[in-house]
């Protein structure tokens, strides 16, 4: 199947435009594609600082086939590196662990600090003798991923082409500053994942809007209606949905609620806002918890949703919350499965050969189509781009 599929449609405005073609959830060839074009490219979700908490932890992540290790250094400094040994590129780490000393690789014990530099190449120039004129230990250090930490979404940019994270994302930091302070994970209660027959677009599609929650997700809908919600939309970087009416969970037995993070503005207290950092980072803010879901990309038609949930960090560890931390992931676990067979009903519906990428209502739909106009923003410029 040839991967360049005709995007004209999909670049149209709104009350025109079609969504992105069948093949771009049903073709291998197109998966691979956007995996350069949009993941690849761009700054994409790939793991959490939290599971890091320690120097010298160290964590193994294969994101769309590149194996990365994800790790804190001495300083506690978060760090990201291609898991290959400069030497003979084998895999350096192959479970999460406690790195003591340095990085060795286990097949000719070539070993790297947890900065990254080649520290000791043992009988490289013969037996016995560990150094050798050609063997330049400070060109063979570590291949560093650039990378970027908020919250406690690590970030990285595979190409490294695009703008600094901080510019590419100035809106949404900018949007969302009152929440730019300390936040703890809520702990194991607070950490699920979701194995999803769906590709990973669909699951950013559903996020976006608030248009299926009447029929979807009816214990919501019973006091976030409709028409409690509105569009965010920032083309080129983001777009999702808000509600004014979000509703704080009481403890059933204390009657007690999670502290609320600090000197959040009035529009915060009935106010949530849920977004997709472009391209697989799902984001939920409220006054007293946020949330983060990382897709992650098995194939076209294969994706796990990572989620993890995240308070004050008086919030994240007070014993006395722990039922109602459970509660609360529990409650958003439920949700989330509520649009399991929404996202893979229409992975299984792309494969209409005559589905035309349907119709968006401009009123109702206008966030997803912010996602899919971006996408094919990207997959144009990337194609112009090649030789």
């Amino acid at each position: 199947m040839n991967a360049r599929t005709d995007l004209s449609d999909v670049l149209a405005p709104v009350a025109k435009a079609k969504g992105l073609p069948n093949a771009h959830y049903t073709s291998a060839e197109v998966f691979e594609e956007e995996k350069q074009a949009l993941l690849f490219a761009n700054w994409a979700g790939i793991g959490f600082a939290k599971d890091v908490p320690e120097p010298g932890d160290a964590k193994p992540i294969t994101f769309l086939g590149m194996p990365l290790l994800l790790l804190r250094d001495r300083a506690g400094e978060v760090r990201v590196f291609q898991n290959t040994c400069r030497h003979r590129g084998v895999i350096l780490v192959e479970e999460p662990r406690k790195i003591e000393g340095a990085i060795r690789c286990a097949y000719h014990s070539w070993c790297y600090a947890l900065t990254g530099e080649l520290r000791s190449t043992p009988h490289v120039g013969g037996p016995g003798q560990n150094l050798h004129e050609d063997i330049k230990r400070d060109e063979l250090g570590l291949t560093p991923i650039r990378h970027y930490v908020w919250q406690d979404v690590v970030f990285v940019n595979i190409s490294g082409t695009a703008p600094e994270f901080e510019e590419a994302n100035a809106e949404l930091l900018e949007r969302w500053r009152d929440f730019a302070q300390p936040m703890a994970h809520g702990g194991a209660e607070s950490s699920f994942k979701l194995e999803v027959k769906c590709n990973w677009k669909l699951a950013v599609e559903n996020y976006s809007e608030s248009y299926h929650l009447p029929w979807v997700h009816p214990g919501l809908n019973s006091y976030s209606r409709l028409e409690d919600h509105y569009h965010i939309e920032e083309a080129g970087h983001f777009s999702g949905q808000g509600t004014r009416v979000y509703r704080q969970m009481v403890g059933k037995d204390s009657g007690g609620k999670f502290p609320d993070f600090k000197g959040l503005p009035s529009k915060w207290e009935a106010g949530a806002e849920y977004i997709t950092l472009f391209p697989n980072v799902m984001f939920g803010v409220h006054r007293d918890h946020c949330f983060a879901i990382l897709l992650e990309p098995q194939s076209f038609d294969a994706t796990i949703e990572h989620v993890e949930i995240y308070y004050t960090p008086e919030g994240a560890k007070d014993p006395n919350l722990v039922e109602m931390r459970r509660e609360n992931a529990k409650l958003w676990h439920g949700v989330f499965v509520e649009d399991i067979f929404v996202v893979e009903g229409m992975q299984r519906g792309r494969h209409g050969i005559k589905f035309d990428g349907g119709k968006f209502s401009p009123v109702m739909d206008s966030p997803t189509h912010v996602f899919h106009h971006w996408a094919a923003s990207h997959l144009d410029a990337h194609r112009k781009a090649r030789p």
